[in-house]
């Protein structure tokens, strides 16, 4: 999958989901990735953005729509095939708004180590892995640790890692700057940039317009319906504070600034005159 040329990462086609009880999270959703985008889902708590994420990393499925991913059906079908899972995991990599959901061994270097592991790399690869992957979100100092003993923002960066250790061609991530404290959300958005880079796409939901404005080259914005009520660059839905305040991402104490629309109010993480 890694080696084949496609137009679209994903290609989603009419896509809903419901929760038990038939509780719509996803209705009627459609929209592509192609490589090399940088794409935030956008949208009020229970929009269904996490949900989207599962679904485009085949963690759960559709119940009516399709889903493409490298032009091939994303389906609980095809997940069932050995070789197709070891490939989609090998190309696609979630980390998860919650570290706790995502960490389970012992040690922070055995967390990063599992995946290329179960890949079934050669050692000295996965050693390699593991230690550039500890190098990018710069944590060689925790190695050692325990990662049910760290901070928020250190298990934070321990997930991404042991993602980046499988060398994805795409990077899902849910809420990636929560936990983290500003310093080390700008290093992530710098990685970020970087990584996305030769074709590499990056799918992540936030609820930080100033992380859109500096990270994402498109946004997907799900309404309180649960459909996609647009789909651009952010420049486009930035700047216009009436539908930001229909959409549910700022709310009256919102103001401008570089003639985008932020909501500074919950953070004040930087200050104006």
């Amino acid at each position: 999958m890694t080696n084949r040329q496609t137009n679209h990462v994903f290609e989603a086609n009419g896509l809903s989901y419901n929760y038990p009880g038939g509780v719509p999270a996803l209705s009627d959703v459609t929209f592509s990735v192609k490589p090399g985008e940088t794409v935030a889902l956008l949208g009020a708590n229970g929009a269904g953005k996490s949900t989207l994420l599962k679904l485009l990393d085949g963690l759960i499925f559709p119940h009516s729509g399709t889903l493409k991913a490298f032009d091939s059906v994303l389906s609980e079908k095809s997940m069932n095939d050995p070789d197709r899972v070891l490939e989609f995991r090998s190309s696609v990599g979630l980390v998860f708004q919650d570290p706790d959901v995502q960490l389970f061994s012992p040690t922070v270097w055995e967390e990063v180590l599992f995946a290329p592991l179960q890949a079934g790399l050669e050692r000295q690869e996965v050693i390699t892995r593991g230690e550039q992957a500890l190098k990018l979100m710069g944590i060689e100092h925790l190695r050692s640790r325990a990662p049910y003993l760290l901070s928020s923002g250190e298990k934070k960066k321990v997930a991404i890692s042991s993602v980046l250790s499988l060398r994805p061609d795409v990077l899902l991530l849910d809420e990636p700057s929560a936990g983290l404290d500003p310093f080390s959300q700008g290093k992530l958005i710098d990685f970020l940039i970087t990584w996305s880079e030769n074709e590499h796409c990056v799918v992540f939901s936030t609820q930080d317009l100033d992380m859109v404005e500096e990270l994402a080259t498109r946004v997907l914005i799900l309404g309180r319906d649960h459909t996609l009520i647009a789909d651009g660059p952010p420049d486009r839905f930035l700047s216009d504070p009436d539908f930001l305040l229909q959409a549910n991402l700022v709310h009256e104490h919102s103001h401008r600034h570089k003639n985008l629309v932020h909501s500074h109010v919950h953070t004040h993480r930087h200050s104006h005159e």
